[in-house]
């Protein structure tokens, strides 16, 4: 009876596809016909006019459109054939606004693209993403800047807090959830930045430079499941170059990689300030953003030059139309007009950041079961991390001035490429009135860390003492190390010592060493929060939330470990005027190459390979209860399907998340997927997981294939990717795929 339910919901949910398969094909399908009919009724001048745009900060308000809302750009519309003007938006993590340039406009902020993958979470991503969608599109917006899926190759990028960690089906699954969820309000959503821009230092001159198998297992894969499960109606490319050609003009990632073997449909928007030719155009850029950052107007301008000079073919223009057309079509943004100031519920979306970060927290360490605090605790010191004011947010193009405004705010970055820009800020709840909400009858107080002799006192009175420390993340600047920095390793020595009972909460935009972990019973990893990171941090800590997050990045016990332990371009002289003539002014160093030894084996794929043993593996993560693994069952063949269950043993509701890897043999193991069952004490379920062939794959560059030999592989189901549970094998057959 059982086999023939299975067969049946089989049955039932193949008969529920092919419908929507149908739809999805019949509305790209008319699309593609409306973006044809339409394009045939331009003129050569509406058709560049789809092509460029201007960020509208740069504009004189006296001769800005009326009633534009001003953001990141916008694309000029055509009135007369009813094509909307094309409004822009940063970011991932919520409706941006930098250098307050909507004056006290604020948004729901999203917690960190690090902590939204350390939530293993698809749901919580679309959910996160439809309520920034929905917000952006009530401000006046129809394009958000979204979708950040870069692999975090070295743990001192500056932009990682953005990015969805270091693994390609990780972070596919989790941005392509996530770009489905902004799409779904009626706007076109991007993924960015394409491709192999995992680093700041030098990121508008860099080359990184990488064989094509190892770019197709790792970043551009990240790329290609992403694309694959959110449709994003755009694709923004990087700054850096590739193989020594810019990614703005890099026809094998455009062309050949995007367009000729994934089918891609949509348009390619630069980033801004990243086009250095109009022969961009006929290379895959379809549309040049933010254009007075860039040297010269290359896609109006210029081109009109260029196409008089029969340099650029009309043909180029009519094919980046289109596109641009398509999206506008497809996603429903020329159907559905913006109503700038529509109102929004805030509330409500501040419960879907709540739960976002509570999903985020990571658990690092809990000798004792020190957590949750108990109810009975009569004093707590907070000690540090501005958590009087609220949780710290990343800098850049992604901050968002959350609802409630930022309590405080010092510059970024002193000097250098963020100085203009960057703000380090403290907004949404603050963790010290969460902490004396969640616990009324304890006098919790505060001490800021400023001297570690005053935060040892204040301990050594209290029954306990919770240390919060942060390390400020921003785009355009790498972090020099691995350390908290600003006294706060000494900080936490102090207090520790002063009381046994101490707990670190980490609030970070990437790993970071702990030279004090024995002496720290419990260690939280909480990102950086959002608009109730206070509150979700609070939560957890009395256990009214039980943890459930894992790291999508490995923690390194030294920058030793790393594949590039020095880190790329720290030592590269400063651009000198030759270079400024070549690379435009946002060259602050001479042109170098990049190389990642790594290569498709990034964060705990090398560990795996070298046998290095890191503080803090990826996956990683603690719960209040406990979890048993069981029932493995393997099947090989043409498909890999691995099922078992898992049964909380403990005390407590939680969710856990099974991993489950593969090492094929001379491999490094690779994730091959994972569930999220979320039990009661003593509730089982039953966890499935099927592998995509091309995560077990090599890539054969010179046959342009797939391919998984036939062979017997070891499986492991664990709790990280150096903690295996269950084990097993299976012999898989010959399996060869296109690219």
């Amino acid at each position: 009876m059982k086999r023939l339910r299975t067969i049946l919901l089989t049955a039932v949910i193949g008969t529920a596809l092919t419908p929507a398969i149908s739809l999805a094909r019949e509305a790209a399908s008319n699309a593609e016909r409306r973006a044809a009919d339409t394009l045939s009724k331009m003129t050569l001048e509406e058709k560049i006019q789809l092509l460029h745009g201007p960020m509208p900060g740069l504009i004189p308000a006296a001769k800005r459109s009326v009633g534009l809302t001003v953001g990141a750009g916008f694309i000029e519309g055509v009135p007369r054939l009813g094509i909307p003007t094309l409004v822009e938006s940063d970011a991932s993590l919520g409706v941006s606004n930098l250098m307050d340039m909507r004056k006290g406009d604020v948004a729901t902020a999203l917690p960190s693209g690090l902590s939204l993958a350390s939530s293993w979470d698809p749901d919580i991503a679309r959910a996160g993403g439809a309520m920034i969608g929905s917000e952006a599109r009530a401000k006046g917006f129809n394009v958000m800047l979204v979708g950040g899926v870069n692999l975090a190759r070295d743990p001192r990028g500056g932009r990682n807090f953005e990015y969805l960690g270091e693994d390609p089906l990780l972070g596919g699954e989790l941005v392509g959830a996530q770009i489905a969820g902004v799409q779904s309000n009626n706007i076109i959503g991007t993924i960015k930045h394409f491709a192999l821009n995992p680093l700041e230092t030098g990121r508008n001159i860099h080359s990184v430079n990488m064989d094509e198998g190892a770019m197709r297992e790792s970043d551009l894969l990240a790329f290609q499941i992403g694309i694959e499960k959110g449709a994003p109606g755009s694709i923004m490319c990087g700054y850096n170059r590739v193989e020594g050609e810019y990614a703005c003009e890099n026809a094998f990632l455009l062309t050949d990689v995007l367009r000729r073997d994934w089918g891609y449909k949509g348009y390619v928007m630069s980033d801004w300030g990243a086009v250095h030719s109009t022969e961009a155009l006929v290379k895959g850029l379809d549309q040049q953003s933010g254009e007075q950052l860039d040297k010269k107007r290359y896609f109006s301008t210029e081109l009109v030059k260029a196409l008089d000079e029969k340099r650029i073919p009309v043909s180029a223009v009519d094919r980046a139309a289109r596109r641009i057309l398509y999206s506008i079509y497809a996603h429903g943004v020329a159907d559905n007009p913006l109503q700038p100031g529509q109102a929004i519920d805030y509330d409500a979306n501040a419960k879907v950041a709540q739960q976002a970060a509570e999903a985020g927290i990571v658990l690092l360490r809990n000798e004792g079961g020190i957590l949750p605090l108990a109810s009975s605790v009569r004093s707590i010191v907070v000690v540090g991390g501005n958590a009087d004011a609220g949780v710290p947010s990343g800098g850049g193009s992604s901050q968002v001035a959350p609802v409630g405004g930022l309590k405080r705010v010092t510059p970024g970055a002193p000097r250098g490429p963020a100085a203009g820009f960057a703000r380090r800020g403290y907004g949404g709840t603050a963790p010290l009135d969460a902490l004396r909400a969640e616990f009324p009858n304890a006098k919790v107080s505060f001490v800021d860390g400023k001297d570690p002799v005053a935060a040892a006192a204040a301990a050594k009175a209290a029954d306990m003492a919770i240390v919060f420390t942060e390390k400020y993340s921003t785009e355009a600047v790498d972090h020099a190390d691995l350390s908290l920095g600003e006294g706060q390793d000494a900080l936490i020595d102090a207090v520790a010592d002063a009381n046994a009972k101490t707990v670190v909460v980490l609030q970070t935009g990437n790993p970071v060493l702990m030279p004090w972990q024995a002496k720290v019973p419990a260690i939280l990893s909480a990102w950086y929060g959002g608009q109730r990171g206070g509150d979700a941090i609070a939560r957890i800590l009395s256990g009214k939330v039980n943890p459930s997050g894992h790291l999508p990045m490995t923690f390194p016990a030294s920058v030793d470990q790393l594949p590039n332990p020095k880190l790329p371009g720290s030592d590269i002289p400063p651009a000198d005027k030759e270079t400024r003539a070549v690379y435009g002014l946002q060259a602050g160093l001479q042109p170098y190459d990049v190389s990642f030894p790594e290569g498709s084996d990034v964060g705990y794929r090398w560990f795996d390979k070298k046998d290095l043993k890191p503080l803090y593996p990826f996956g990683h993560g603690l719960s209040y209860t406990a979890f048993r693994y069981d029932g493995l069952k393997v099947t090989g063949g043409k498909t890999l399907a691995v099922r078992f269950t898992v049964t909380n043993t403990g005390d407590r509701q939680g969710a856990d998340v099974p991993q489950v890897y593969v090492t094929r043999p001379g491999k490094a193991k690779r994730l091959i997927g994972w569930g999220k069952p979320d039990l009661k004490p003593g509730e089982s379920r039953e966890v499935t997981v099927t592998a995509d062939p091309r995560v077990l794959a090599d890539f054969d560059a010179k046959a342009q294939r797939w391919v998984v030999p036939a062979g017997t592989v070891q499986v492991e189901v664990g709790t990280s990717a150096e903690n295996p549970v269950l084990t097993g094998t299976a012999r898989l057959s010959r399996i060869t795929r296109k690219p």
